[in-house]
């Protein structure tokens, strides 16, 4: 019984370091918060010891637990505990660059439709039919929201360097 504890500790210490970032910063674009981002980053690697369907390969857990975090981010944003203000604070053990720090800070203050997808196509690198797919959209809906999230980022950068 022990060996098996000790690989599934093993396992679960591989995917922790393979997909914790990932996950994180994308928990920290729809909640705007490391404390709640944790939260759901720890939801999810849960789910994934105790729920994970059978992956065919490794892109289809990837996009398994996107999928994972994204709906649990949007149900810490339903629950009636949450606050209504969101900020961007330190994030910890997940460092980025000033300038990256300050795209993401931006990204967090749009509409919430605009995140996830100009996160996951430019943070992550998915093509919009692979978005479209994740996010259960269509294509045309993931390509205007890429569109006008990109727009309104461009008219919000604009302005600070104005200031």
């Amino acid at each position: 019984m022990e060996a098996h504890s000790c690989n599934t500790e093993q396992l679960f210490s591989e995917k922790y370091s393979q997909y914790s970032t990932m996950l994180y910063r994308l928990s920290m674009i729809y909640l705007g918060n490391a404390y709640d981002a944790e939260e759901a980053v720890q939801e999810a690697f849960i789910r994934l010891l105790y729920k994970a369907p059978v992956f065919a390969d490794m892109e289809h857990e990837k996009r398994w637990l996107l999928r994972v975090q994204i709906n649990i981010c949007k149900d810490m944003l339903k629950s009636g505990w949450r606050t209504k203000t969101v900020r961007l604070e330190e994030t910890g053990s997940y460092q980025m660059e000033p300038d990256s720090l300050y795209i993401m800070e931006q990204l967090v203050a749009l509409p919430q439709k605009y995140k996830s997808v100009i996160y996951l196509h430019y943070y992550e690198g998915y093509r919009l039919q692979e978005i479209a797919k994740l996010l259960g959209i269509g294509l045309s809906a993931v390509k205007m929201r890429i569109k006008r999230g990109k727009e309104l980022l461009r008219m919000e950068l604009e302005v600070e360097a104005d200031e």
